[in-house]
């Protein structure tokens, strides 16, 4: 199959229906290179045409809190009160930067999605 680049949604799944067909392709050879290429064209084309927004701040913590075990008690404690913890899961409250930054350290939230504004609750 000759590579060309990906303009249209009939390309697009004219790409995806190749990389299925040669999916176990060896790494290397001819199929594996295709593979490969086809892969990096179709990120590129989904990138551009289905992005991904980063979450909100408030789903982003409740995120991270769901995936280590942790409840609204857990979280007062980092913060320092349940008031505090509790508006700002509810969209109440701002974060601050000192929120900002004990969220990225503790819990390993990326600073660049609890920065962005929340929706009003």
């Amino acid at each position: 199959m000759q590579i060309q680049p990906i303009h249209t949604e009939y390309d697009y799944q004219k790409a995806l229906d190749r990389i299925e067909e040669i999916f176990d392709a060896k790494p290397g050879s001819e199929e594996g290179d295709e593979l490969e290429i086809l892969g990096i064209l179709v990120n590129e084309f989904e990138n551009r045409h289905f992005p991904i927004e980063a979450p909100n701040p408030v789903d982003a913590i409740k995120f991270r809190m769901d995936q280590l075990g942790m409840e609204q008690k857990d979280l007062s404690k980092l913060l320092g009160s349940k008031s505090r913890a509790s508006e700002i899961l509810s969209g109440k409250r701002s974060l601050s930067l000192r929120h900002i930054k004990l969220l990225y350290k503790k819990l390993g939230i990326p600073a660049e999605v609890l920065i962005q504004e929340s929706e009003p609750a």
